[in-house]
């Protein structure tokens, strides 16, 4: 009997991966395929849309053929995707009538400062369950709306659609502009602060706060379910599968119950820690969020703290300060010296992200003397990332009460052990890296698979995790850094008050 696989569509800020995976979780064949990036002006991140399409197809099809020679039989489709980043395009041709708004893109402050002051808008918070900010598509699709010629007309007449990047990739795949499938999933709907996070339906009058015509969006279904047949790919495979990327690392670390926890740490570091079927009201900064719903099921929420630097602090000490020659090597250094030396890096280099939500706050380096030297201020590069864990873990533990038993890892940033130590001292509970790194991938083929039945339930899945490294926290070391905690909290204080306009 052929070996059943699964195909997972990684749509990447960056890239787009397509991976297939085994029944163990392991994977068969890997193709990717890099995009261009788009600056057009500063702060403004952009995609073009038909070159993802393009590479997904490509990248898509070249994996199913390393397939074929193994006479395994792809039975699924699951698709991940950056979560927030923003596409319009005509039902009619499938022309995009702008390039794609990337997640990091930061045009639309002005937009969101003259929303947040309205008087309503607290309905923004109570219904979608975050408040309003340019990190969300909503503002995007504003955006999108008001600067492109003709685009509200068009869109309020039904000739435009909406969606981040699984929706336009599953329309694409399901025939386009000849019969596509126009969805969403949950998580990715959840994204947009246009549905209301309870009854996960698009919300009459949170698109009447934002201007947005309901006729362009998205039919919303589950993250595990039948979505429609990729019929652009030979052979045609079910789209049974769609979670917006972190989410998916979720699933992908068997984060089923609550409590449970994941944080990938790549570009900025993503925490989502699952509270189970209840929607929890974050009062501390942390995004009530969906972590994923199967078909028929009720829906399963998560916290989720967002990080907007990571892995590039280290990027900016490599390329902006020349202090390293490769990301690896900043390891390498930091171990030159036993402590940070008094010093604190605050990565606010575009505002601060999760728990804080300070667009003002500016990047800091603080407690500089002439006894730092550039292993010093390595060293606080790296503990910057696990201060802002904390920071996320703290706002969490406030809202939602629950504990947490250890820290599920992933991303690029975990092969730092010097990193993960310190993550783990200063959480004062054990880190833990899988024995498969995709985790964002294998979520994708998870819900897919779990969709066809290549596995019974979400504890086939659990069975299937393994670990390859655990961190446990040295309770003297993890007593020492509670002690530190508030000399980091006033570097946080000082980056927001220096970004603040003088009176």
């Amino acid at each position: 009997m052929a070996e059943r696989y699964v195909l997972a569509v990684d749509q990447g800020t960056t890239s787009t991966r397509s991976i297939v995976f085994d029944r163990s979780g392991r994977m068969v064949a890997v193709r990717q395929r890099e995009h261009r990036q788009w600056f057009p002006r500063p702060g403004w991140v952009e995609h073009d849309p038909m070159e993802v399409w393009a590479n997904t197809q490509r990248t898509a099809a070249q994996a199913l053929h390393d397939v074929a020679a193994a006479a395994g039989e792809v039975v699924a489709l699951g698709i991940a995707n950056q979560r927030e980043t923003t596409v319009v395009w005509e039902k009619a041709t499938g022309r995009p009538v702008t390039r794609a708004i990337v997640w990091q893109d930061t045009r639309t402050a002005d937009l969101v400062t003259r929303l947040t002051a309205r008087p309503d808008a607290g309905i923004v918070a109570e219904r979608s369950g975050m408040d309003i900010a340019g990190y969300f598509a909503g503002p995007r699709l504003r955006w999108v709306l008001d600067h492109v010629p003709r685009a509200r007309e068009r869109a309020e007449r039904g000739e435009l659609l909406f969606g981040t990047m699984e929706t336009w990739l599953v329309w694409n795949l399901t025939g386009g502009p000849d019969g596509g499938v126009h969805v969403t999933d949950v998580t990715n709907a959840s994204r947009t602060s246009l549905m209301d996070v309870r009854t996960c339906a698009w919300d009459p009058d949170l698109l009447e706060f934002f201007g947005v015509p309901a006729a362009l969006l998205p039919e919303i279904r589950p993250s595990v379910g039948q979505l429609g047949v990729a019929t652009a790919l030979s052979p045609a495979i079910p789209i049974t599968g769609a979670l917006g990327d972190q989410q998916a690392a979720l699933f992908g670390q068997a984060c089923f119950a609550p409590g449970e926890a994941k944080c990938t740490y790549g570009t900025g570091s993503f925490l989502l820690q699952n509270t189970g079927t209840e929607l929890v009201r974050t009062r501390s900064g942390s995004i009530s969020t969906v972590a994923y719903q199967l078909a028929g099921e009720p829906v399963h929420y998560a916290l989720e703290g967002s990080v907007a630097v990571a892995g590039a602090l280290v990027q900016w000490l490599r390329d902006g300060l020349g202090l390293i020659g490769t990301a690896p090597e900043v390891e390498t250094l930091a171990r030159t010296v036993a402590d940070n030396g008094g010093c604190y890096v605050v990565p606010a280099f575009s505002g601060l992200l999760a728990p804080h939500w300070r667009g003002e706050a500016r990047g800091m380096v603080a407690g500089l003397t002439s006894y730092v030297t550039k292993g010093h201020l390595a060293r606080a590069v790296l503990e910057a990332t696990g201060w802002q864990t904390r920071d996320v873990v703290r706002a969490m533990a406030a809202d939602s009460g629950l504990r947490l038993p250890a820290l599920r890892v992933d991303g690029g940033m975990t092969t730092n052990n010097l990193l993960m130590q310190f993550v783990a001292d200063v959480l004062d509970v054990p880190v833990v890296r899988p024995m498969v790194g995709e985790t964002v991938s294998l979520g994708a083929a998870y819900a897919a698979g779990l969709a066809v039945g290549l596995w019974a339930d979400v504890e086939a899945l659990r069975r299937n995790w393994h670990r390859s490294a655990q961190w446990s926290p040295v309770p003297a070391r993890a007593a020492q850094l509670s002690a530190e905690y508030p000399t980091w909290e006033r570097a946080v204080a000082l980056s927001i008050a220096w970004g603040a306009p003088y009176p």
